[in-house]
């Protein structure tokens, strides 16, 4: 069901990990930022838009993860955009023909196993490099690209709407997930990145994280520097004081920590292989 946080913008939240799809309203139909993860959700979130009256003019996927690059028939043809070096990773990653098989089989260990349409993934367009806003008819869209948590990862600002789509960052119940991979040093990055959202957070309203809660303005800079903290505390050596982490974390979420171990652990083996200071 799509809930309004803000004029024209509406949000669908999934059951699955609080996985946010964003649509903004334009003259000629809608921008769906990150649509969904489960055929009957997108499904759900499709028979919306019909019922509004507003076909899906532009789609737009904020990072090269599977989960924001689904796609349903039912949703139109309508160009489909990200970062040019998101869409580059992206066609890099499904050029393997055993991608999408990879996909499915990480799901049979989640709840939503079979449920997830695969069929589109990922048939994104690269915008050209230093596009400063989506191309659309509809309220200016800033993108505001940096390299925190994955390649051509873009935070999205609607600036008359006073919203920012914050792609997987700034959640309430997810910490910082750094590309552990993909980049010399993962921790600058995150900082990078969360400085380049602190330059805008003074005009935004309303913050919607990939995953978790929709914040108000009284939350933009407190997830801002929650997440720093907790980044500064990982490039530190020390033990984060971090509600998302440990016996604090939101029922059915304990497995965040995981993800917090696992991430500790790999800092220091790059440390330890660098010889470089955490």
């Amino acid at each position: 069901m799509l809930r309004q946080v803000a004029e024209g913008v509406l949000v669908h939240e999934s059951e699955f990990v609080q996985s946010n799809a964003v649509v903004v309203q334009g003259r000629a139909g809608v921008l769906l930022i990150d649509p969904g993860v489960t055929g009957s959700e997108i499904d759900c979130l499709a028979n919306d838009l019909r019922e509004l009256g507003q076909p899906v003019v532009a789609g737009f996927s904020t990072h090269p993860h599977w989960d924001h690059l689904l796609w349903h028939t039912r949703l139109g043809e309508a160009p489909r955009y990200g970062t040019a070096r998101c869409a580059a990773t992206v066609r890099d990653r499904l050029s393997d023909a055993g991608a999408k098989a990879r996909v499915a089989a990480h799901l049979l260990e989640t709840e939503i196993a079979g449920q997830v349409p695969l069929d589109l993934l990922g048939l994104i367009t690269g915008l050209p490099a230093e596009t400063a806003q989506i191309p659309w008819d509809g309220p200016g869209v800033r993108i505001i690209e940096h390299q925190a948590h994955a390649p051509g990862h873009a935070a999205l600002l609607i600036g008359e709407r006073g919203v920012l789509v914050a792609g997987d960052m700034l959640s309430d119940v997810l910490i910082p997930m750094l590309d552990l991979d993909g980049t010399a040093d993962p921790i600058e990055d995150y900082l990078a990145a969360l400085r380049l959202l602190e330059g805008v957070a003074g005009g935004v309203d309303v913050v919607v994280p990939g995953h978790g809660s929709v914040g108000g303005s009284d939350q933009v800079q407190a997830r801002i520097e929650q997440d720093r903290a907790y980044v500064l505390a990982l490039r530190n050596g020390q033990v984060p004081a971090d509600p998302r982490v440990g016996s604090s974390a939101k029922p059915g979420w304990e497995w965040v920590s995981d993800v917090h171990e696992g991430q500790l652990q790999r800092l220091a083996q790059r440390s330890e292989r660098d010889g470089t200071p955490r």
